[in-house]
């Protein structure tokens, strides 16, 4: 071919290729459909957060871990896909979605049986974790002291956390008594650690708007609970659920199926309000789940009105609602209602929920 016809047809090849590269993106702007948030939430192992008390005092079985069975479950979990992580690390995760499995490590009270049994432990493997302390029991008979404490928050792995300075009932509190409380244990934190922190944890997982609010409003960026469940993006970052482990919940074929659990996203829980009294007990229950979110017809539910866990009876409603409709009042300190859905990959979707009952 003459120079001229090589530069023709050249010419014309980058031509064709360029209307076929411009229908393709035609095509995928316009044609292929774009994933919803709430289709990607389905798809986020989010984070699994364990909550431990004593370590080897055998005489609190409800707030106890035998030793053993701790170090199997640091074993399991280490043998497993999960990885543990930081509170700088959970930070950066809650907001995405999170496609291998996390778990957020934390410790309440400050028992020197944690110092003594577990802290070893975790020390030796660098295993990160949040301790949450209450300023007004530190050296107290069983408790750490500052000294063991800041020892503890040397190391970067080691966050700790706020769990108020009484450890009251702050849920039964009025506004300007949990505002005191909690102003008191960050003035101590500062004076005796030179500390601060985003994280606080409610005493007894109890909590209710205006005690979330007054956390807020003193700068902590997130709360948590006693109630069961992973986290995920979906969550309320003032009411993050934990898996309670003591002697019981600690036994280890539950533990393992506690690793077989992932996020169950949903839009809202009616009430917003947890704190029940005379007039909201008990209280109406729904729950609005994503529209393309997981498919919960196979929903299960239990709760514990009337001191006496029971199948709870579910309606399903339009939109995407289920309520709950509870048989009686909650009569105990604590109302809650737990609810799963079994996935075909073996994993379960837990969601739990939990209402502070005043006024007993």
């Amino acid at each position: 071919l003459s120079l001229n016809l090589k530069i023709i047809f050249l010419f014309n090849l980058v031509k064709s290729n360029i209307k076929k590269f411009l229908f393709i993106l035609i095509l995928t702007i316009f044609f292929v459909p774009i994933k919803s948030n709430s289709d990607s939430v389905v798809k986020d192992y989010g984070i699994l957060a364990l909550m431990y008390h004593r370590f080897d005092e055998n005489k609190y079985p409800s707030t106890n871990i035998k030793l053993d069975d701790f170090k199997s479950h640091i074993n399991l979990i280490e043998n497993s896909k999960f990885k543990f992580i930081s509170h700088g690390q959970f930070e950066d995760s809650i907001k995405k979605n999170n496609l291998d499995k996390k778990i957020l490590l934390t410790i309440d009270d400050g028992f020197y049986s944690f110092y003594k049994n577990a802290w070893p432990i975790l020390k030796e493997k660098k295993i990160p974790f949040i301790l949450f302390v209450n300023t007004e029991t530190v050296g107290s008979n069983g408790y750490m002291n500052w000294s063991q404490i800041k020892e503890i928050s040397q190391f970067n792995f080691v966050h700790i956390g706020n769990h108020s300075h009484s450890h009251a009932y702050l849920a039964d509190k009025n506004n300007e008594e949990i505002k005191k409380d909690l102003q008191t244990s960050i003035e101590i934190f500062k004076k005796k650690l030179n500390h601060e922190t985003n994280f606080h944890a409610y005493p007894f997982g109890e909590y209710k708007n205006s005690y979330k609010k007054i956390v807020q409003n003193l700068g902590f960026q997130y709360a948590f609970g006693q109630h069961s469940g992973v986290m995920d993006k979906t969550k309320d970052k003032f009411e993050l659920p934990r898996f309670p482990i003591n002697e019981k919940y600690g036994e280890i074929k539950r533990f393992e199926s506690l690793l077989k659990t992932i996020p169950f996203p949903y839009q809202k829980i009616i009430p917003e309000e947890k704190y029940l009294d005379a007039n909201n007990n008990p209280p109406d229950v729904k729950i609005i789940f994503f529209k393309d979110g997981p498919d919960f017809k196979n929903i299960t539910c239990y709760s514990n009105e009337e001191n006496k866990w029971r199948k709870s009876k579910l309606e399903f409603l339009d939109n995407n609602e289920l309520k709950i409709l509870l048989e009686g009042k909650f009569t105990t300190e604590r109302g809650r209602i737990n609810c799963s859905l079994r996935e075909n990959t073996g994993e379960w979707r837990w969601l739990g929920v939990q209402f502070v009952v005043g006024n007993l």
